[in-house]
């Protein structure tokens, strides 16, 4: 299997951040990150590009880590609702995505979330109480309890 060595542009969940230099299959590269901008080839001229990403990260991390935990108290403190079809016994049609929770958390006079930077543990398929983990900032990272309701 052929590898390629690549510089993301964009934080992907379980690979790296903006900056990183990552060795990746050749497939995944071709089919899933090069196309979605994800990353970029590795190259010379590419090293220099990601120079300047990884000074203006390292800007953005110092004055947002303390943003970011004001923002995880905010969020510890909402309670949050998310309404889904659900049928006899509780059961969804379909499923909660990160998108319903991050639209959720909005409507409850919560801040704005980037759907990418919250954890669902498993399918959310039924009712009830359920907790959810945001990644607020690389440091920090909060927990949120969601309560799917019918309707």
């Amino acid at each position: 299997m052929s590898t390629q060595k690549l510089i993301l542009t964009q934080e992907v969940t379980g690979l790296g951040s903006s900056g990183d230099t990552v060795e990746v299959k050749g497939g995944y590269a071709r089919n899933y990150l090069l196309p979605r901008g994800l990353a970029i080839v590795a190259t010379r001229g590419a090293e220099k590009q990601i120079d300047s990403l990884r000074r203006a990260r390292a800007a953005r991390d110092v004055r947002s880590q303390e943003e970011a935990t004001a923002l995880a108290g905010q969020l510890a403190g909402l309670t949050v609702r998310v309404p889904a079809r659900a049928g006899a016994g509780g059961r969804l049609f379909g499923r909660v995505t990160t998108a319903d929770v991050a639209a959720a958390v909005t409507a409850a006079g919560g801040p704005e979330l980037d759907r990418r930077r919250i954890e669902l543990p498993a399918s959310i398929k039924t009712t009830g109480q359920h907790t959810v983990t945001v990644r607020v900032h690389p440091e920090v990272s909060t927990t949120l309890e969601i309560e799917v309701v019918a309707g």
